[in-house]
């Protein structure tokens, strides 16, 4: 039985942001909402977050993401206890007493602001926790650059021994390059019986959590494979850094997984992207979101996919495509914008400077260039004329325009909605309609051209 602890209190000044720390986004979600989805295949039996600076501000974020993203993950609802002072770690903690008084089980402590932590490191140090009969387990890591850090110091069978602070540290310890991660597993009866214990004799007159240390008998380190995982998040540079680490992962897994980057430094993927074997990814080419790629398709160079579903065997140059599906063997670009649940079917063409907004497209259907269909429907075989705008506003609501199988528009045709035009319609070019047209007919909705010779202004 685990419960979860996320200590999410601190401001973050050197982010220099009126914004809690722990609500900058990174990939897309915020550091800790990051924190608590690394523990969904923990199951922990209950999730608290403690808050402080910016309180309502956290809760709000964290409920409002967690109702969507919970749905079936079956997590237990979110708790939060509140830290109205920030004086430490060990006296956030402190504040758990209350809400866990009748709790047995393990407390897995985790910070806000360390937002890459893989499940797998979270399950390894609560296993070895339990199988130790640990009183606390501690996660550790191997730092190249260790300055600035507690160094953890243990025995053959990585039982701690020592945490000595970094400016309290000789030039031998010094030369110890594991250091304290900050992220705990606690048998929580025996921390509750001691965390009254801890006492504010330092500089910044704070609760330190790594004092519990001293205080439990049986503490052992877990060295994290990857030192990575562990870097927490104070400025705008570590979040920075953090983002260059995920898109390393995300995109050496990916590429490992048979998909083509021609130029990964160049690319950058959400990691809640899902891609297929054999899909290729041009430079300048930026995925976001719920989007999936199917198997064969070529996006970019320089294209934005968010929160959209692509087919198999799709090319996409140069565009933007967003809350949107794209079925099979179908192009798209350079230069076109598809948005507001645009779906577009098989086979079809999208050109360039095309935008397409809350718009159905059957299949084989070509919209080849400078054209808006916006909350339009178009059957199969369409073949839209360049400069062909569907006029949806009326200034106060949005209408729909239908569109039959195989019928043609000519260039600059203007489509007023709401209307609806048969199948096997031809609109002449140029052409203003405003009324509904039946099958198998042409229709010209223009003024007939006048021709006045010899006209031109007279000269005074």
């Amino acid at each position: 039985m685990v419960a979860v602890a996320i200590l999410a209190a601190g401001r973050g000044t050197r982010m220099k942001s009126d914004l809690p720390k722990v609500l900058h986004e990174l990939g897309g979600r915020t550091l800790v909402q990051r924190v608590l989805e690394s523990c969904v295949p923990l199951h922990p039996c209950r999730r608290l977050v403690i808050v402080g600076y910016g309180a309502d501000l956290v809760r709000n974020s964290l409920q409002q993401t967690d109702a969507i993203t919970n749905g079936n993950n079956h997590q237990p609802t979110l708790e939060f206890v509140e830290q109205k002072q920030q004086l430490g770690t060990g006296h956030a903690i402190q504040q758990l007493l209350p809400t866990l008084k009748d709790f047995t089980g393990d407390l897995l402590v985790l910070n806000g602001d360390v937002p890459l932590l893989r499940p797998d490191t979270l399950e390894q140090l609560i296993n070895i926790h339990k199988e130790h009969g640990n009183a606390a387990t501690l996660l550790a890591a191997h730092l190249p650059k260790p300055t600035g850090y507690g160094r953890v110091f243990c025995d053959s069978q990585n039982l701690v021994k020592q945490i000595v602070e970094d400016r309290d540290c000789t030039d031998a310890q010094r030369k110890n390059h594991r250091i304290n991660a900050g992220v705990y597993c606690f048998h929580w009866p025996k921390l509750a019986e001691i965390l009254p214990q801890l006492k504010a004799d330092n500089d910044q007159q704070e609760y330190y959590l790594t004092d519990t240390v001293h205080l439990l008998d049986q503490v052992m380190a877990v060295d994290v494979d990857d030192y990575r995982e562990i870097l927490g998040i104070n400025s705008r540079q570590h979040l920075a850094n953090a983002y260059h680490v995920l898109q390393d992962w995300v995109k050496t897994n990916w590429m490992a997984a048979g998909v083509t980057m021609i130029d990964p430094d160049s690319i950058t993927i959400d990691d809640t992207v899902q891609l297929e074997p054999d899909v290729i990814l041009e430079p300048q080419t930026h995925l976001r979101g719920n989007t999936i790629i199917q198997t064969g398709s070529r996006i970019g160079p320089g294209s934005l996919i968010e929160n959209s579903q692509i087919g198999k065997n799709v090319t996409i140059q140069f565009s933007v495509v967003s809350d949107s599906l794209i079925a099979d063997e179908t192009r798209i670009g350079p230069y076109a914008h598809l948005r507001g649940h645009a779906n577009v079917g098989q086979g079809c063409r999208i050109g360039n400077f095309v935008e397409l907004k809350n718009t159905q497209v059957g299949t084989s259907t070509n919209i080849a260039h400078l054209s808006y269909l916006g909350d339009a429907t178009l059957g199969d075989k369409v073949n839209i004329g360049a400069g062909t705008i569907t006029a949806n506003y009326d200034g106060v609501k949005k209408h729909r325009t239908t569109i039959g199988d195989r019928t043609k528009t000519g260039s600059n045709s203007v489509l007023v909605a709401p209307l609806t035009l048969g199948t096997d319609v031809t609109v002449a070019a140029g052409s203003i309609v405003t009324d509904d047209v039946p099958d198998d007919s042409l229709v010209i909705a223009r003024e007939r051209q006048v021709i006045k010779p010899g006209w031109r202004l007279q000269s005074e």
